[in-house]
């Protein structure tokens, strides 16, 4: 991650929780999530694979409401 999106990510952090340190705390989480993703030597799942499953989950995600 460089050093610029670094920087818009806890800035961004910084607005979204009530102390510093919180941010702080949530930045080194993304941070770590970030390189384990990276670092893991599995395989990838497909962008398109990706998007079909989220379109499903949505569209349940829509019926189960509609059913309400």
């Amino acid at each position: 991650m460089s050093a610029k999106h670094t920087h818009c990510v806890a800035e961004s952090a910084a607005k979204t929780f009530e102390t510093q340190e919180q941010a702080a705390s949530y930045d080194r989480w993304f941070h770590a999530k970030v390189q384990a993703a990276l670092d893991d030597p599995g395989p990838g799942v497909p962008h398109d694979q990706v998007m079909a499953d989220m379109r499903a989950l949505i569209e349940l995600k829509r019926n189960t409401h509609s059913a309400d």
